[in-house]
């Protein structure tokens, strides 16, 4: 089975996520089959918080790849980000 999860990167005590595709069977941090986007919980000031390639993500969702909770509400995040701002895409 296929899972959307996040990937833990970054320094101690400031978190960096990727946002993968993997096997179940992989480790947190292990092989994933694609990156589809980032997710910074630290960002401040003018940097990017989140970016998802919403088009792999749907993708991958059609295929019946199952995110985790966390993943569906950052992937309902950038949904209203998209329609907040159409032109930056």
């Amino acid at each position: 089975m296929v899972k959307i999860r996040l990937s833990r990167g970054g320094a101690k005590k400031r978190p960096f996520y990727q946002i993968v595709v993997a096997d179940i069977r992989t480790a947190r941090d292990g092989r994933s089959i694609e990156r589809i986007g980032f997710f910074d919980p630290c960002a401040t000031g003018g940097a990017q918080r989140l970016r998802v390639d919403r088009a792999r993500a749907e993708h991958w969702l059609t295929r019946g790849a199952q995110p985790t909770e966390r993943v569906a509400q950052l992937l309902k995040e950038a949904a209203k980000q998209a329609e907040a701002s159409p032109l930056e895409a």
